[in-house]
């Protein structure tokens, strides 16, 4: 089991520190659906009890990326395909709008921070690094909206679909067509146009879903 895991014996945030380096595991993919997570294990990975482990695991399910299976505990969820085209039909009607109430707020310091964060995106050749890359691109974007609780909900349900996502790009031309889409996506939101931005945000979206849905359907026959 791959974790980056810390010794927390004098932590008080132990649940925390768990719950994130579960969820870092989960969303990159190195912890795989259906895998079976032991409180027990974990916890002497972190030299902690059982109790915070229990707990991250709570936090973990309430996200929807672990699940409670009878005779078998906590597993690492699975999501079906109606499901994952059912999160991208949200993100999509999420998130474009969103943008439209982000770009009248843009400032030219937050689109110099969006340029660096697309130009990352573009130049990094590790897998791991395209999920970061875009959250930062997008999210950076999003927070000028000021809706904290949309881009929680938004948060969530990427974490849910990150890893399916990275597939995604891995074996396909999603890299490059992605670098596209941001950049008309940025060119948008640099000239002002809400509009164009929330619509280009809506099909970079519903497109990356479609490429997706595609792909875990022919893996899984």
């Amino acid at each position: 089991m791959k974790l980056d895991s810390v010794d927390i014996r004098q932590t008080a945030s132990a649940t925390d520190l768990v719950f994130e380096a579960l969820r870092k595991a989960i969303i990159e993919g190195e912890l795989a659906e259906g895998e079976h997570l032991r409180q027990d294990h974990i916890a002497q990975m972190f030299n902690t009890s059982r109790i915070p482990v229990r707990e991250a695991f709570q936090r973990l399910e309430q996200d929807g990326l672990v699940t409670t299976q009878r005779f078998k505990g906590t597993v690492v969820a699975a999501l079906s395909v109606s499901e994952i085209e059912e999160i991208f039909e949200f993100r999509a009607l999420l998130e474009s709008e969103m943008m439209r109430l982000a770009v009248p707020e843009l400032t030219q310091e937050r689109l110099e921070i969006a340029r660096a964060h697309l130009q990352a995106f573009a130049e990094t050749a590790d897998p791991g690094g395209w999920g970061e890359a875009n959250r930062n691109f997008h999210y950076g974007l999003y927070e000028a909206a000021a809706r904290p609780y949309h881009l929680q909900i938004i948060r969530s349900s990427l974490d849910r679909v990150d890893r399916y996502l990275r597939a995604q790009l891995t074996l396909t031309d999603g890299v490059q067509r992605a670098n596209r889409e941001h950049l008309a996506i940025f060119e948008a939101c640099r000239k002002g146009d809400a509009d164009e931005a929330a619509n280009l945000t809506r099909s970079h979206i519903l497109d990356a879903g479609r490429s997706l849905l595609a792909i875990l359907e022919k893996r899984r026959g």
